[in-house]
């Protein structure tokens, strides 16, 4: 089919949920994709930080095709020896003891919150269920991480939310004042992605994780985006220097599949009994196994220091660029302020030359595959240069 034909099975088929780039990409490889005329495109997006390994990597193909010829789905009233070998891989890997698979980011902060409110209640009582979560965060489109979410323009609508949230701006004396006796937990983005790629200050984090401590409220960090190496370490809490008692995984952990994860310390191990939740594709075997092939590669010897050399080298090579004011993020997880506060222009103007980038409010979001090469790099670089500058 041709993009004119694309597009008009999905303006009569598809609700109008989303605000499309003109392009239909059928095929890729690495960080670069095809679309449906045969023109090429380097991708700093990755599927909105997805594609972990870039498109169609050997390895996870293997994994996956290997797995959806042997099982491609069971019901969790069985035992699921893929799901087990990821639940493993991902507690040793990251220290953390007990883990909640699920389809989506979205689905694994949901298992994050019924897991805080039901260790208040059980710890402090049947009233301790509130948690305060940061303005301009991001956590979900369902309605209750809708409503964890602190950003207005999102709570348009869809009203009545689910109650027990509160707001608090990114420093301690704020979130001080949102906490009392039934606040059960503080979850937080340690970068905020959604809301311009705004990563929080080290010394509030490290702040915040001892408040926590001292007052038993779980620290719950939500790194749907930020985690499976996106900063250039496996979870971005390793930058803070803090242990949160819930962290939430999903988007490059499947490498291109659903796939959601909480993960929990020792003792939230059992909080969570038989029937208190579910997810009928959670933990599915074709997305554990590719979710293993994810974390077999970016865990070898050297892997996540290339991320970080990456991420320096995007950064230097954003922040000489004529056009950009400001660069802030971690690793390959960049967010770049043009002097023209044009994000949206340029972005839909890369994808007409060539490259897909990503907005996040008035900035340039940038995500890359993790295994992006030198040369894609450049080429990307090259073109956003020029469309900066033929916008100017």
């Amino acid at each position: 089919m041709l993009f004119e034909e694309v597009k008009q099975q999905e303006q009569s088929y598809l609700m109008p949920t989303y605000g499309r780039f003109q392009v239909a990409l059928v095929s890729g490889k690495g960080a670069t994709a095809v679309d449906t005329e045969g023109k090429p495109y380097i991708d700093f997006g990755a599927g909105i930080g997805v594609n972990a390994l870039g498109y169609c990597d050997p390895d996870w193909v293997e994994a996956v095709c290997g797995q959806a010829a042997a099982l491609q789905h069971i019901s969790n009233l069985y035992y699921n020896p893929v799901m087990t070998q990821l639940a493993e891989t991902l507690c040793k890997q990251t220290g953390f003891s007990k883990v909640f698979f699920a389809n989506s980011g979205a689905e694994a902060n949901e298992c994050a919150i019924k897991l805080a409110r039901k260790y208040g209640v059980q710890a402090h009582g049947e009233s301790c269920n509130r948690i305060v979560t940061l303005n301009n965060s991001f956590h979900g489109r369902t309605v209750t991480t809708l409503s964890a979410t602190g950003q207005a323009g999102f709570h348009q609508y869809f009203t009545p939310f689910t109650e027990g949230f509160a707001y608090a701006d990114p420093n301690l004396e704020s979130v001080q004042a949102q906490v009392d006796q039934n606040t059960c937990a503080v979850m937080i983005e340690l970068i905020q992605g959604e809301g311009g790629v705004c990563p929080l200050d080290k010394g509030f984090v490290q702040a915040l994780a001892a408040f926590c401590k001292e007052r038993d409220i779980l620290l719950v960090v939500d790194e749907v985006q930020t985690g499976v190496g996106r900063t250039g370490k496996l979870y971005c809490y390793e930058h803070y220097g803090v242990q949160p008692d819930v962290i939430t995984s999903a988007k490059g952990l499947g490498g291109g599949l659903p796939i959601g994860a909480c993960l929990c310390t020792e003792r939230l191990g059992a909080v969570m009994g038989a029937g208190m939740h579910g997810s009928t594709f959670g933990g599915n075997p074709v997305a554990c196994a590719g979710a293993l092939a994810v974390l077999k590669k970016i865990t070898k010897p050297g892997f996540l220091e290339q991320v970080a050399q990456k991420g320096d080298y995007l950064r230097e090579k954003l922040a000489a660029m004529d056009g950009i004011e400001e660069v802030r993020g971690i690793g390959m997880m960049l967010g770049a302020r043009l002097k023209a506060d044009n994000a949206k222009a340029v972005a839909t103007a890369c994808v007409e030359n060539g490259l897909l980038v990503l907005t996040a409010k008035n900035m340039l979001r940038f995500l890359p595959p993790l295994t992006i090469t030198q040369e894609e790099l450049d080429k990307g670089l090259a073109i956003l240069q020029e469309t900066i500058s033929n916008l100017q």
